[in-house]
């Protein structure tokens, strides 16, 4: 069994050589010999650097192992840690959302919406992933609400509005510090800005407001039109279609309104709404 691996590590030194050239080793190696070894050869010394070969093979050989198995190690914790990650973030979703029962599972659909709006955008996969992110957190903000004005059914007071217009702010300043996710802020502050500058809580329009922003706006108003509300029903698809038209340009991104209103067409039964 010895001389069958010594034998065969023989085999793969390429070759055996009365060749004095050293032009003749340096191309061995090159093609792949793992030592040279001139004719006549002392076998003392030819079964030494045989040995030191295959005790080289098998290091390289563990090494390769190991390398496998942390491998596998870092790719399981990484699937760990965006588990974690994912389900700590609906958790703070579904806290707010404790507060309204009639936005029960909103920020869900409102991700799921803006992932499918930037898909069809042609945004990369991490891009796809972090709106869906920042669509599950766009609503943090209302934590900071009091409940009597969250679930109000009657008409809001100006002062009550004000108290509503302020979950974008909060939400952004909850969000800011999230290292881990730059920009994760912007779903927050600017959802309810509008394409024409008239939304809030800072006026800016068009492409001031960021991208993210812009698909969050439209997934937001989707949802809030195809989900019961303490002051009315489901709207008909039909209404919805038209709002959305009638918004291109003034309140959404017509780029996105249009990918919106695509996915309604699609949507026969109307099934796609929560």
């Amino acid at each position: 069994m010895i001389f069958s691996s010594v034998w065969a590590t023989a085999a793969a030194i390429k070759n055996f050589t009365a060749d004095d050239d050293q032009n003749a080793e340096t191309e061995g190696f090159k093609a792949g010999a793992m030592d040279f070894i001139r004719k006549p050869f002392v076998p003392d010394i030819m079964l030494q650097r045989v040995g030191r070969i295959l005790e080289l093979h098998r290091l390289q050989t563990n090494l390769a192992r190991e390398v496998k198995r942390q491998t596998k190690y870092a790719q399981e914790r990484q699937e760990r840690m965006e588990r974690l990650s994912r389900e700590t973030v609906l958790a703070l979703a579904k806290a707010v959302e404790a507060k309204d029962k009639y936005t029960n599972g909103h920020s869900e659909r409102v991700a799921y919406y803006a992932h499918l709006i930037a898909e069809r955008a042609g945004m990369s996969e991490s891009d796809q992933n972090d709106i869906y992110f920042i669509g599950l957190l766009h609503d943090i903000g209302k934590i900071g609400v009091p409940d009597t004005v969250i679930n109000k059914t009657t008409r809001l007071t100006d002062e009550e509005f004000a108290m509503i217009k302020q979950h974008p702010i909060i939400g952004a300043k909850i969000l800011k510090d999230i290292t881990e996710m730059p920009g994760i802020e912007k779903g927050a502050r600017w959802h309810h800005e509008r394409y024409d500058g008239k939304g809030y809580p800072d006026g800016i329009s068009g492409e001031e407001i960021p991208v993210f922003s812009r698909i969050i706006c439209v997934a937001d108003a989707y949802d809030a039109m195809t989900s019961t509300r303490s002051y009315r029903d489901i709207l008909s698809q039909q209404k919805v279609r038209e709002e959305l038209v009638k918004g291109k340009g003034t309140q959404f991104d017509p780029e996105f309104a249009d990918i919106m209103i695509s996915l309604i067409d699609e949507d026969k039964d109307y099934k796609m709404r929560g």
